[in-house]
């Protein structure tokens, strides 16, 4: 198959979406588990861990652009993205498995070899997949329930590593080393599903290929891309400043590190059951002005997180249910957005580069994770919180360094984040009436 359907009926849908749960699952635990596992509980120790995963981040920012350029630019029968996603899913769960259950002994060279490996393949299998989706439909409103789909099985996957490793038991080897296992067999079977019962798109195009300088300068030239991805980074750093700060908010200023589980599960199972009600938002409303409305209603709750203490689990539980909520925007409404975009070098009849836009896209994701780690530890470190997260308490915290300079940072700075990205994007101009003119300029050029 390789037609371009105007709608995907629910089950190709469901399949589409599948490979993005145990691609999300491996990377929680990357982030969250492997660090204090190799550092503390391998004894490789803090400083080797940390240059070794600095290190496979900066190859992970450098190999996007790389194959989201190559991915555009495969042919052949099973069109551009399944041999890269296939490719990426075998090797990402190969990588996950030996990363989560290593072999006694372990060194640094195994450690920065399988990082770097798993990274690789984690950006040869989610690029392709991410710009597959936004090529499944060339319809305004469908792209969005695509990639709710696909985000939908993203926060279940996240919900998979978040429980898992505690259910397993108390030791964390055990819970990583489960969770191993279920990726290396879910993920290639998820990917051969959907590679196998989802329409591909076409590998081969009577244009000539542009050169890397060419795809720069066409993107450049794209002015509501660059509206987007602007609004996209500010809103990631909005969001990467709580989920960098999550544990350490809760564990020393509500004084409750025992509820961090249930609370960040309550956040993404949030995330999960607001997805359909931002999609009902953007077919009444527009995808543009429903993010913006999340981000609205995201920034009203993370106003209250600003007065919390010690002991205000409840109120803090409220929010969780709340702001994930919003997180179901977040994830579906810009990629769908971002579909969009790239219609506006088809209707100039110019070749469609979806990888190398993913790839961008991509990167300024990463690259606002990393400015809200780079942002929140040095202040909070000149404030004098304490290291460890699981260290300190409520009075700890009043002691040692005003409590407003966690809050502030946890709540007030995502809010003025999010309201610079909705001032960026309110006035985005491919609106579905927009659209609907682009998409008959593309069949009368296509």
């Amino acid at each position: 198959m390789s037609n371009n359907p105007s709608t995907l009926s629910s089950w190709r849908l469901a399949v589409y979406g599948l490979p993005g749960l145990p691609l999300a699952a491996v990377t929680l635990p990357v982030y969250v588990h492997v660090p204090t596992f190799y550092a503390v509980d391998l004894g490789l120790g803090f400083a080797t861990v940390g240059a070794i995963l600095l290190s496979a981040r900066i190859w992970d920012a450098v190999s996007d652009p790389l194959i989201g350029f190559l991915s555009d630019r495969t042919t052949g029968r099973f069109g551009k993205r399944k041999p890269w996603i296939v490719a990426g899913a075998v090797l990402t769960a190969m990588m996950a498995y030996l990363l989560f259950s290593p072999p006694d002994g372990v060194q640094w060279p195994f450690l920065l070899t399988v990082t770097v490996l798993l990274y690789m393949g984690w950006t040869m299998a989610v690029l392709p997949y991410n710009a597959w989706g936004a090529e499944l439909s060339d319809d305004y409103h469908h792209r969005s329930t695509i990639t709710a789909w696909r985000e939908g099985a993203v926060l279940a996957g996240t919900l998979l590593a978040v429980a898992l490793p505690f259910a397993i038991g108390n030791d964390p080897a055990d819970g990583l080393a489960s969770l191993g296992l279920v990726l290396l067999i879910l993920l290639p079977l998820a990917t051969a599903a959907a590679v196998t019962w989802v329409p591909h798109t076409d590998g081969t195009s009577r244009q000539m290929k542009p050169t890397v300088k060419q795809v720069v300068g066409i993107i450049a030239r794209n002015r509501p891309f660059r509206r987007l991805l602007a609004a996209w980074f500010l809103n990631g750093v909005a969001n990467g400043l709580p989920a960098t700060l999550f544990l350490l908010f809760i564990s020393t200023v509500l004084d409750a590190p025992d509820y961090s589980g249930a609370l960040l599960f309550t956040y993404f199972l949030s995330a999960v059951a607001g997805l359909p009600l931002w999609l009902a938002f953007s077919r009444k409303f527009g995808k543009h002005r429903s993010w913006c409305l999340a981000m609205a209603w995201a920034c009203a709750w993370f106003a209250g997180a600003l007065f919390l203490g010690p002991g205000d689990v409840a109120v803090f539980f409220v929010i969780c249910v709340a702001t994930g909520l919003a997180l179901g925007a977040d994830l579906a409404l810009p990629p769908s957005l971002q579909a969009d975009v790239i219609d506006l070098d088809r209707a100039a009849g110019r070749e469609r580069n979806t990888g190398a836009y993913f790839a961008l896209w991509s990167m300024a994701q990463k690259m606002a994770l990393a400015l809200a780690v780079g942002l929140a530890f040095p202040i909070l470190e000149w404030a004098g919180l304490p290291a460890d997260p699981m260290a300190g308490t409520g009075a700890h915290v009043a002691e040692n360094a005003s409590p407003w300079v966690l809050a502030f940072l946890y709540a007030g700075l995502p809010i003025a984040l999010k309201a610079a990205a909705m001032s960026v994007i309110w006035g985005h101009p491919i609106t579905a009436a927009e659209h609907a003119e682009l998409s008959s300029q593309i069949t009368r050029k296509e």
